[in-house]
């Protein structure tokens, strides 16, 4: 099989990178073995909400200039500041032409809730879901928190507590319906995914919407768990007629509604854009000859080889085993790049759990183009994006979503306009 670009990883990364090489005509492939860390999405993106040094930042972009001269090895300083504020203007674009309505602004953060009802300053939030402008400023005085009888990754007094701090009233509402009778009885399906299959029927959504109303009546507003929508559109604004008061969602432990969701949009576009996914496949270790890749074999495919000009690696970090930690170095298992780590294993990580660990900043080497370096030397074909790069700490620093979105489109841009191409 032959295409213009193979795309190892069906994540943010590999679907942005896939997405913005269709776009512009070229023949692509994704092959992903399966789910991604999207599908643990908080419904939100972020950009930049901290630097390393701690110091929190209400302007991304002017955070990442600052990166250039502070940490030049993170990967916003190796795309530049301007590049990246350039994809972060693009990136919402592409995002709502997939069908994910987001709304922010890469020149100021605003604040998301969390399922813990904590203020989280981010950069993109999915149109519906409860956001601030300043920690503290909710948009309501009085609110009800809904939640579905049973349902254990929601957790309405944690919440109610930290808005209540913000000097906000709370009261509780639950929901019971006989079509959930079925999830129940067995409590590890008592999930959001399998919850919101019973509200893709109207009239259990109808019947969502009555106890809303009732249990609500003296409330400003209403909050429910993001437990709608998983396979049809216009659930929220069903509720939102129904209920007649504004009706914000917030996040659940995962596996999360936004990030399913905006998983099957993603993939959904890239399809339709002419791309070709293959789900459910490994990509097997890879050999370079002379510093290039000239194909790839899979599981599934055997001796079927896919062949292409350029490849990206977007395979991810440790969650999704696009990196191995061995006692004493990280692998990168496809193409056995060179990798950036601490030599000596117990300067990886300190034993306090929510220290700044080490080894959160491991990665794979690349050059400022994001080309994979194998044994010192830049495979002139091979490309990194995502959450599989070195020098960042994606989640103290509050860039993951960011750093796998623009590297992408860096990546994207880079074999776009390179010769070959």
């Amino acid at each position: 099989m032959k295409f213009d670009t193979v795309i190892i990883g069906g994540g943010l990364a590999g679907m942005t990178c896939g997405i913005r090489l269709a776009e512009a005509g070229r023949r692509c492939a994704i092959v992903s073995q399966g789910q991604s860390a999207i599908h643990f999405s908080s419904g939100s993106f972020d950009l930049l909400g901290r630097l390393p040094d701690g110091t929190a930042v209400t302007d991304p972009v002017a955070g990442i200039a600052a990166l250039e001269k502070d940490a030049p090895e993170h990967p916003y300083a190796v795309i530049g500041a301007r590049a990246c504020e350039k994809y972060a203007q693009e990136a919402p674009r592409l995002l709502r032409e997939a069908g994910i309505p987001v709304s922010g602004d890469c020149r100021a953060n605003h604040f998301r809730i969390t399922p813990m009802g904590k203020a989280v300053p981010t950069w993109l939030t999915i149109d519906g879901y409860l956001t601030a402008g300043q920690p503290g400023a909710l948009p309501f005085r009085k609110v009800c928190i809904v939640n579905v009888e049973g349902f254990l990754d929601f957790y309405p007094e944690f919440i109610a507590e930290e808005f209540r701090k913000a000097g906000v009233t709370c009261r509780f509402g639950s929901f019971n319906h006989p079509d959930l009778e079925n999830i129940r009885r067995n409590p590890s399906e008592m999930r959001s995914a399998n919850i919101a299959r019973v509200f893709d029927h109207e009239k259990n959504l109808e019947a969502l919407a009555a106890s809303i109303c009732e249990a609500a009546a003296d409330s400003e507003a209403v909050i429910l768990p993001a437990i709608i929508g998983i396979n049809r559109n216009d659930a929220l604004e069903i509720l939102k007629q129904k209920v007649a008061k504004p009706l914000y969602l917030l996040p659940t432990l995962p596996p999360s509604i936004p990030g399913i969701k905006a998983q099957q949009l993603l993939q959904r576009r890239f399809r339709a854009l002419g791309g070709e996914y293959f789900l459910g496949d490994t990509v097997l270790p890879a050999e370079t000859e002379n510093g290039h890749v000239r194909c790839v074999r899979t599981a599934n495919h055997g001796n079927i080889p896919f062949e292409a000009r350029d490849f990206v690696l977007a395979t991810g970090s440790f969650f999704s085993r696009g990196l191995i930690a061995s006692p004493d170095r990280i692998l990168e298992p496809v193409f056995g790049a060179d990798t950036l780590h601490a030599p000596s294993r117990a300067e990886w990580y300190t034993q306090r759990f929510f220290d700044r660990q080490n080894y959160q900043a491991f990665g794979i080497r690349t050059d400022r183009s994001l080309r994979v370096v194998k044994e010192g030397v830049p495979v002139d074909n091979l490309y990194c994006a995502g959450a599989g790069l070195a020098g960042f700490h994606p989640v103290q620093d509050g860039c993951g979503a960011g750093v796998s979105l623009l590297s992408a489109l860096h990546v994207a841009d880079r074999i776009l306009n390179s010769k070959q191409s």
